[in-house]
């Protein structure tokens, strides 16, 4: 278990962030040498790129590799990403990493990530993270969070945007308490078929199983 530090919910100061092109002078004779122009154009298309590739706050680029996902405007790991994440191959430069199961309990109880927790419901995620948010001591290291329930295809991805906008509404933009989320593609479904040996108890339980037919109508009335 890695030690966590928590901070007051307060808004600060943000850097200002990297200028677009749109904002900078294109007015006629800003640039009276063509080749300055061109030079110009392909730093501010350099700059443009890059900034999709920083954390939410812009302050450094995402630490985890990334792979494609069902929403383009969030950012995916493997399964195997986050194997090497529990086995402390980033340890370097994590201080803490939080796993959230944002599945149903009875789904949880069935078999889970070692260390997630359980965030099935917005006011979950709220009172966890947010109420006291987490921080690291060291400040030369990250907080990460990664997000995903049974696929990753509705309640992780609509969790994670729920916390970064709640997180956004809290601060001036772009600072961020968690400016470095994740979604676990394939969720805890492909997570277990590679790497069983990191789940317990070492099970699946799939969302529709028969046996939890009032659980399931439950938690999807209080998640609406």
């Amino acid at each position: 278990c890695q030690q966590l530090s928590r901070s007051p919910l307060v808004p600060g100061s943000a850097p200002r962030p990297v200028p677009k092109a749109s904002d900078r002078d294109t007015s006629p004779g800003a640039c009276l040498e063509p080749s300055s122009c061109a030079r110009l154009e392909e730093i501010e298309n350099q700059l443009d790129s890059d900034d999709r590739e920083l954390i939410g706050d812009f302050s450094k680029a995402h630490l985890l590799l990334t792979v494609e996902g069902k929403d383009p405007a969030l950012k995916y790991i493997s399964p195997g990403t986050l194997a090497a994440l529990l086995t402390g191959h980033f340890s370097s430069c994590i201080e803490s990493s939080i796993v959230v199961d944002c599945r149903y309990p009875y789904e949880y109880e069935g078999g889970h990530v070692k260390g997630a927790v359980n965030l099935p419901l917005q006011w979950d995620v709220e009172k966890f993270l947010l109420e006291e948010p987490i921080v690291a001591q060291d400040g030369s290291k990250r907080v990460i969070i990664i997000f995903h329930c049974e696929f990753s295809m509705e309640r992780g991805p609509k969790m994670c945007k729920f916390l970064r906008e709640r997180d956004r509404s809290c601060h001036e933009y772009p600072q961020l308490h968690y400016p470095e989320l994740y979604v676990l593609k394939g969720g805890y479904r492909e997570f277990f078929s590679q790497f069983p040996g990191h789940c317990e108890p070492r099970g699946y339980r799939p969302m529709g199983h028969p046996a939890f037919k009032e659980e399931l109508r439950k938690f999807r009335g209080q998640s609406r």
